[in-house]
This record gives structure tokens, sequence and C-alpha cells, in this order.
């Protein structure tokens, strides 16, 4: 991973993203730059009453990301690799799913006038998978609140993923479809994934390996 500073994993919910985070730190012997959803005081009550507390939940959520990128913008902070698990430009595609016709406006309004101003990533990995693998994976880690998460919220990030992923051309970008592929419990899958992403070198680029391909 020569020359890079700042990789980015985006998915949605139970793709996986944060455990590749650290994973791929790991490896790379790079630092970690990781959201804190546990310390958001509504999101619990935000997924057993989404409509009463989608805003606080996102404003907090905008706040918290804000500070945490801040810091990348220190040069000092880029003297070896980082590693993170969200990407700020993402916070307005949760707050389209998540606010209603009032709300919105009002998040806008704060949006523009922090203005954030996030540095460009070297490389963003965006993971995909179905609905169904999403639900496996979220029951599999056995995160209390995210039990309660419907299949309609996850088929409506999904598609606002793909949507803001279609025209997303900031940095290079690598989309892998992980339904077949498990990189944070298969190691044959991460050292298979690790070695596409260190060949990605600019561009838009699909990594879709068939379940028979992979160790």
């Amino acid at each position: 991973m020569a020359g890079r500073r700042h990789i980015v994993i985006e998915g949605p919910i139970g793709v996986g993203k944060t455990s590749l985070a650290r994973r791929l730190a790991a490896s790379l012997g790079g630092e970690l730059m990781l959201e804190a959803p546990e310390a958001n005081p509504f999101l619990d009550r935000f997924y057993r009453d989404p409509r009463g507390t989608a805003l606080p939940v996102q404003l907090f959520f905008l706040f918290q990301r804000i500070r945490q990128v801040e810091a990348l913008a220190q040069p000092e902070l880029f003297s070896t690799l980082r590693v993170a698990d969200f990407m700020l430009e993402k916070d307005p595609l949760f707050a389209r799913i998540n606010l209603d016709s009032h709300e919105l406006p009002l998040y806008e309004k704060v949006w523009e006038a922090l203005a954030p101003r996030p540095p460009v990533p070297d490389l963003v990995v965006y993971l995909q998978a179905p609905v169904d693998t999403l639900l496996f994976r979220i029951a599999r880690r056995g995160i209390a609140h995210e039990q309660q998460i419907s299949r309609r919220y996850l088929e409506r990030l999904n598609e606002g993923y793909a949507s803001f992923f279609h025209a997303y051309d900031a940095a290079p970008l690598l989309i892998v479809n992980v339904a077949t592929l498990d990189p944070v419990h298969n190691d044959g899958h991460f050292h298979v994934l690790r070695e596409e992403i260190a060949r990605v070198r600019g561009g838009r680029h699909f990594f879709n390996p068939m379940a028979a391909a992979l160790v």
C-alpha cells in the first residue's frame, strides 16, 4: 500500500466495514479512525422510535463525524496510514433516508452552515451485500439495538449507497460484492481482498469473486 495515507471502508449497516477496517489497519500497521455509534445517546431510541428521534440522532452523528475528520487536516497525522470505517460525505445519505420533509431542510441548512471540507481519501472500498446477508451478519454480531433494524430500512440503505457511489468520482473506488466473501472471518478471503486493494491505483473498479474461486 505504498504511498497511501487514507483508506476508507464504506457500506451499509452489517456489511462488515468496521471489522474489515480493523483487520486491514492491523495488517498494514496503520492507524484506525472509527465511528463511535455507542456514544450517540439517541441511537437506541431511534431504532425503537425512528420518527421521534431521527433529527437528534442525525445531528449528533454529523457533529461527531466532523470532529473526527477535522483531525485529518493536520499534516502530521498523515505520516502513517489511516484506515477509516466512514466518510463524512455519506452523512447526507442517511439524512435523506431518516428525516421527514420538515427535518431534512433544517439538516441541510446545518450542513451548509458548517461547510465541511473532508480530505479526499487515497482509496474508498465500498462493500456491497444483499439484504439477507446484512440481516444474517447483524444477527451474528448480536448488538442489541441493531436487532430491531427492519428489512425495509436495510433495503433503503442499500439503494441509497448504490445511488451515492454510482455518482462518486472524488477518489479511486473499489466496489466489492461481499455476498460470498467474508474477509473478516476467513483468512483466505481477507488476503484475496487485500491483494485486490493493493492493485487499485485510480478510477473505478469492481471485485465480484465467485464462491467457487475462493479458498
